[in-house]
């Protein structure tokens, strides 16, 4: 996706420098190129078998990038109705469409109920009478599977493993089988599948491997209690390249879980989303002062924790490169942003050649995440969006501007 021509960092056939000059920064910018065959290498993964790859749109819920992906026949893993209306806004199919999240609204089930996606992934008992209770008074039934809790280290960041007994989500692993009893006998409830999630940016198949024999000895219970299962959904979380992790690569996912589920004859699902859109994405910033404080430099850019808070929130390292190439001395910065807080940085302590000011710096692996987290602390217009397509640029998303940052407020006295 990005490569030095001349000096000259280009994503695609695109100087990295022609869009910053075209549409400012900072700037989110993605390629289709990379985008595609990402997603193709886990629906290829799964050649041979039923399968469905339900695309997480919380990595990225910009119109284009979920177009594209509708195109090549995926379907969206949404977590809130607000998922759910740009899925269908974008044309995703309501039966490719799983529904997962712990907190559900009465509202949002009712959307989702009457739009007909394929299924809930139920994360408590109240969840599901909730479901029920809706189901049966829109005359409608609802497929749900559980979303089981493994209790499964992930070994990822805390805040995004999410398949260890004390995380918040999911039905805990020996309350499994009863909670599945009590779904079957409920009206307007279809027992569909099984759904597990264990984290994010996972480098290693080991934990996949792992939740996969406890949740297929899970199964056989259940089908030997009547229960037949028509989906298996090992949810998403595979990791990408950052610094340098050795993530699996699709294949190697799918043959250390589908081997696992001898008799299984329905239908895998499977929820990537920071694997297929991460590494399609690079934000790009300008550089605005250079300063030294008591021994240590600081490059100061016009991107911050606001569009990028990856860094601040999970301390995330994404490496940061110079859009132009310079003979500049080269020293160790922090790369910072102009928001009035510690935390507001990109990058901390990374060996670059000194800039000048207005020149640009690209940092890379951001599609996902980034544009989805981004907010307008301090006031501050999220960034405009870019979509590359082999020697063609395409604006997806405008700047915001000062006017937007007020639109929808109102006087109370009015």
């Amino acid at each position: 996706m990005l490569a030095y021509r001349k000096n000259e960092l280009y994503c695609e056939n695109v100087s990295l420098e022609t869009v910053a000059r075209r549409f400012g920064t900072p700037v989110y910018v993605y390629s289709r190129a990379r985008l595609i065959s990402n997603y193709k290498a886990f629906d290829a993964a799964f050649e041979g078998l039923p399968h469905l790859v339900c695309y997480a749109t919380k990595a990225n819920t910009n119109y284009t990038v979920l177009r594209e992906l509708i195109l090549q026949g995926s379907g969206a893993d949404i977590t809130s109705g607000g998922e759910l209306y740009r899925s269908l806004r974008a044309g995703f199919e309501p039966k490719k469409i799983v529904y997962a999240g712990i907190g559900k609204t009465i509202a949002e089930i009712e959307y989702a109920l009457a739009t007909g996606i394929l299924m809930f992934n139920v994360e408590s008992m109240e969840e599901l009478a909730a479901i029920a209770s809706v189901a049966k008074r829109l005359k409608k039934t609802a497929s749900i599977a559980f979303r089981v809790n493994p209790d499964v280290d992930a070994k990822t960041h805390r805040y995004i493993s999410t398949g260890t007994g004390k995380a918040k989500f999911g039905i805990p692993y020996d309350e499994a089988v009863a909670a599945y009893r009590t779904a079957a006998k409920i009206t307007h409830i279809d027992v569909a599948g099984i759904h597990c999630h264990i984290g994010s940016q996972i480098t290693t198949v080991k934990p996949f491997h792992n939740a996969a024999v406890k949740i297929e000895k899970l199964r056989l219970q259940l089908q030997a209690a009547n229960i037949t299962l028509r989906y298996v959904n090992m949810g998403g979380g595979l990791g990408i390249r950052y610094q340098n992790e050795v993530p699996p690569t699709p294949r190697e996912l799918r043959d250390a879980v589908v081997p696992v589920f001898k008799g299984f004859t329905g239908t895998f699902i499977c929820e990537p989303g920071r694997a297929i859109v991460g590494n399609a994405g690079v934000f790009l910033v300008s550089v605005v002062y250079r300063k030294n404080s008591a021994g240590k430099n600081y490059f100061i850019v016009d991107g911050a924790m606001n569009d990028l808070i990856r860094p601040t929130l999970y301390e995330a390292y994404h490496d940061i490169v110079p859009v132009k190439k310079t003979a500049a001395r080269q020293v160790q910065a922090d790369v910072v942003g102009p928001i009035c807080e510690t935390g507001d940085f990109l990058g901390l302590d990374r060996t670059l050649a000194v800039p000048e000011p207005g020149s640009r710096l690209a940092v890379a692996c951001t599609g996902a995440y980034g544009m989805a987290m981004s907010s307008q602390y301090n006031s501050r217009g999220r960034a405009a969006e870019v979509m590359i397509d082999g020697s063609r640029i395409v604006l997806i998303r405008r700047r915001e501007t000062y006017a937007d940052l007020v639109a929808v407020e109102r006087l109370g006295r009015e």
